[in-house]
């Protein structure tokens, strides 16, 4: 009878932490018991005890550290679980989460993420990301996430360009996602032809359904498939500091994308002052998806970060010719202000060797302000670019879409200055500004453009 009644007492302990974190995505089942704190898991399921004296403790500090948790931070003790769990437990309690400086965390290939719903410190601790052995490609190792939920918005089934409201019941500011899959968009010619994606367009609205008209509706939907509003988080979470190195991937040179990385897919967030750097890529690799990617989602600034590019690796394209691939340090979809500020890269923005760090689709209002990178790149459309004050390298400027595409006080070094990508049609629907900016056509080096073959003719 006592074990009944201790197991009766257990279960009501989980489900009251269930039911008191509903809105939060579950990675880990947290209870609070008389006994010492603890991780541990039972098949893939993450389990935490947290001892009442080390809750006392995390919530009389405003914040709990990785060590608390177990972490050793030694750079050879697989990290992950005590990572995710970490968060897993300044989630439940809202604390913020603080790294060890002088620790070296290594995280595995294991299909674990650690979900960032509080303030992060990272402080200058390193991150060893090991993905030459990974259970998931697809798993990202951190997601910054909300605890506001998604939900398909119902009652709306057109949208017209330019429209300025939507009309639906809304719990307050929100981005409508709306698709038509009746209708292709961005259908793609060359080496990596394609037939298009699916009528996608993202709109911020307030809690009375009026869109932010200096993001508008771009296209006409005369019928929609789906129709999602995500709630938009009003304060804004932070992620600062830390130091990580990816152990890249020895997979065979397939489009098998990596998404080992860092996940945003909540608005209003702050990432300030990481470092990223990638070592031992060889003669062939899978590609990479974006290190930073950020993923329907609003108003997300990263600033005074330090970046890599991925090394560049051939396969055979959709045109059963030899084609390079996109492979990627920062993604880009579906997100609306979305600021690059002060954010460099390790290694020679002018070498071809290695792609650009940027690829974009179905996004608003982006920025590069300050930045030293080699490339600037939307694929399937962006509507309203700004570059200044900034050195794009190599693979330069490239862009289709529409509104005003504005590129000031910069300077670019790839074979052309503005390239509007003839694969996708070559087209931008409004103004391009170029003002008080310098051209170097192949950061100075002799290709095989027509000013360049003039040169030959001509020498000085």
């Amino acid at each position: 009878m006592k074990y009944n009644l201790l197991a009766l007492l257990l279960l009501i302990c989980i489900l009251n932490v269930n039911a008191q974190n509903k809105n939060i995505p579950e990675n880990a089942i947290i209870t609070s018991n008389e006994i010492e704190t603890r991780v541990y898991t039972e098949g893939n399921v993450l389990h935490v005890n947290i001892s009442p004296k080390d809750e006392a403790r995390f919530k009389g500090a405003g914040y709990v550290r990785y060590s608390s948790l177990g972490a050793k931070g030694d750079g050879k003790t697989d990290d992950v679980d005590a990572i995710a769990a970490t968060h897993a437990v300044a989630n439940h309690y809202g604390l913020k989460v603080k790294a060890d400086d002088n620790a070296t965390y290594y995280i595995s290939g294991k299909a674990r993420t650690a979900i960032i719903l509080t303030d992060t410190d990272w402080g200058k601790a390193t991150f060893i990301l090991d993905d030459t052995s990974v259970q998931n490609r697809n798993a990202s190792v951190f997601m910054v996430g909300s605890t506001l939920q998604p939900f398909k918005l119902q009652g709306v089934d057109v949208l017209k360009k330019n429209q300025k409201k939507i009309s639906a019941a809304l719990p307050g500011p929100c981005l409508i996602s709306v698709v038509n899959s009746a209708v292709r968009q961005y259908i793609r010619f060359g080496l990596n032809q394609n037939n298009g994606s699916s009528q996608t367009d993202i709109v911020a609205v307030d809690k009375d359904g009026n869109i932010d008209m200096n993001a508008p509706v771009i296209w006409n939907f005369d019928h929609i498939t789906d129709a999602t509003a995500l709630p938009i988080d009003e304060n804004v979470l932070k992620i600062t500091g830390g130091r990580f190195i990816t152990l890249a991937n020895k997979e065979e040179s397939k489009y098998n994308y990596y998404a080992r990385n860092i996940l945003i897919k909540r608005s209003n967030v702050v990432i300030d002052g990481i470092e990223h750097r990638i070592r031992g890529e060889e003669d062939h690799g899978a590609p990479y998806a974006g290190f930073i990617s950020i993923n329907d989602c609003a108003y997300v600034t990263v600033k005074n970060t330090v970046l890599t590019g991925h090394r560049t690796y051939t396969t055979i394209g959709n045109a059963d010719k030899p084609v390079q691939m996109g492979t990627y340090e920062l993604s880009v979809n579906r997100s609306i202000n979305v600021s690059f500020i002060n954010c460099t890269q390790t290694n020679s923005i002018d070498d071809a060797t290695y792609w650009g760090v940027l690829g974009s689709n179905f996004s608003k209002n982006l920025l590069y302000d300050h930045c030293i990178l080699s490339r600037f790149d939307a694929h399937q459309g962006v509507a309203n670019a700004t570059i200044r004050n900034s050195t794009l390298g190599h693979m330069g400027i490239n862009a289709i879409g529409c509104g005003t595409l504005l590129i000031e006080n910069s300077t670019v070094r790839a074979r052309s200055f503005v390239n509007l990508r003839p694969d996708y049609g070559s087209t931008w629907q409004g103004n391009v500004i170029i003002r008080n900016c310098v051209f170097v056509p192949a950061a100075g080096k002799t290709c095989g453009c027509y000013p360049c073959r003039w040169v030959k003719l001509w020498p000085a």
